[in-house]
């Protein structure tokens, strides 16, 4: 507050932050569901994502860091204010639990491999994520498995490079297994 008011600007009161993020957030439900629970398995889950995952990520789109043919013209146009209101208000929003056929022979192998790689030592347990590492639970499979296919072909590579060496040696099946593990944790 005092920073702000040394430098002649006016703080924004909390519930202002929230109203512009409600506001801003329209164009990005068509894709990504009302408050950021998608129901298209292509579309990930915004809804409770952490906040700085989620301003990091509109940044890499904005800036090329990251690509995606639908997203990347969504962030080309957006201020540093818009990612923070974006970030702010999608953080804040409570994940839907997804529906998922996995079966339970993939879950339980998708929790052994998770053990096996120490998913949970960015991830944390229940990946709920933490600052710049994502929440991934309750993610659709289809959506975690791509991520990960991207990571493994370093089609995606806007993390240093973390998940490319964790994922180097997963099979195609590990990578399902995986995904249908991470999505049953709601």
């Amino acid at each position: 507050l005092l920073g702000a008011m040394t430098l002649g600007v006016a703080p924004r009161p909390a519930h202002a932050d929230a109203q512009a993020g409600q506001i801003k957030a329209q164009t990005c439900v068509i894709c990504h569901g009302p408050l950021g629970n998608s129901t298209n398995p292509d579309y990930p889950v915004l809804a409770g994502q952490t906040q700085r995952y989620l301003y990091l990520q509109l940044k890499d789109f904005k800036e090329g860091r990251r690509s995606d043919p639908r997203m990347s013209p969504q962030a080309a146009n957006l201020t540093r204010e818009d990612m923070q209101d974006l970030a702010d208000y999608f953080s804040q929003q409570r994940p839907a639990p997804i529906r998922t056929d996995s079966s339970e022979a993939a879950i339980d192998a998708g929790r052994r491999k998770s053990a096996e790689v120490l998913c949970t030592m960015c991830h944390l347990g229940g990946f709920s994520g933490q600052n710049e590492i994502p929440r991934v639970a309750g993610q659709y499979p289809q959506y975690i498995a791509k991520q990960l296919q991207d990571f493994r072909s370093h089609t995606r590579t806007n993390d240093a490079g973390n998940m490319a060496s964790v994922t180097r040696g997963l099979t195609d099946d590990d990578i399902r297994n995986l995904s249908a593990y991470i999505a049953s944790l709601q």
